[in-house]
């Protein structure tokens, strides 16, 4: 039997934004059945920023896995990329500058090891840049002042939008763009708010907020509408991956 492909796409929360509440990195550990998965950070979306590797250590070391990162930028690093991104269970990517990311990425390769890991039932995962860059699609900040599309990877079919109530523009960029048809329809996602995929089927949407939830935004003749899917509370015990 093929191995189930999984992605949890987070519009904000988890360690990067709730060191206090770590819910949606607990959800993402229990994806895996095994007491501690191997987890990998990939930092690239910040340049490798040190002070994000650290956060990322101090919240995972915590908790029942393994934790581990892979920095592209470290010019000293000399373990072959594909073989650590492949013997991960869990795949992490952090936010940041999307187009960045995905140009290295491109020029390593390790887009399409990536891809690898999902055919592989690797679980991948990420916030924000981390987050859109799984879709064919999404709106990034990643040129100052303004929120743009631009493509992604793919493993996903649609759009993509986080912060989607953490940002003012989001909502109106989202909706103007998808109204237009500079991008297709897709998914949003709050801050605190997580959409889980089961291969290219969104499977449910968890938070780790009360009020947090995703959308599915989709045009209409010359607009867009907005569609409120239901959400897991993650404070709620009775949750299951």
């Amino acid at each position: 039997m093929p191995a189930r492909r999984q992605i949890l796409a987070m519009g904000g929360g988890g360690f990067s934004m709730e060191l206090e509440n770590l819910a949606l990195d607990r959800y993402l550990l229990g994806l895996v059945e095994r007491p501690r998965p191997r987890v990998c950070f990939l930092p690239t979306a910040s340049g490798d920023a040190d002070s994000y590797i650290a956060r990322f250590y101090t919240a995972f070391t915590a908790l029942p896995c393994q934790p581990t990162h892979l920095s592209l930028f470290d010019t000293g690093s000399r373990s072959p990329h594909r073989d650590v991104l492949l013997s991960q269970e869990i795949i992490y990517v952090g936010g940041g500058n999307t187009r960045s990311m995905l140009a290295v990425w491109r020029e390593w390769q390790v887009d399409q090891i990536l891809r690898e890991a999902w055919q592989q039932g690797i679980v991948l995962a990420g916030i924000s840049a981390g987050s859109l860059c799984w879709f064919e699609e999404g709106v990034t900040d990643s040129v100052p002042g303004e929120l743009t599309p631009m493509r992604g990877l793919g493993l996903l079919p649609g759009s993509n939008c986080p912060h989607f109530d953490g940002e003012a523009e989001r909502r109106p960029s989202y909706h103007r763009l998808v109204a237009n048809g500079s991008i297709g329809a897709g998914y949003a996602a709050d801050d605190g708010a997580a959409l889980h995929f089961h291969d290219d089927r969104l499977h449910q949407v968890v938070s780790s907020r009360p009020t947090a939830t995703a959308y599915r935004v989709e045009r209409r003749g010359s607009t867009a509408t907005e569609t409120t899917l239901p959400a897991l509370y993650l404070g709620d015990s009775r949750h299951r991956p």
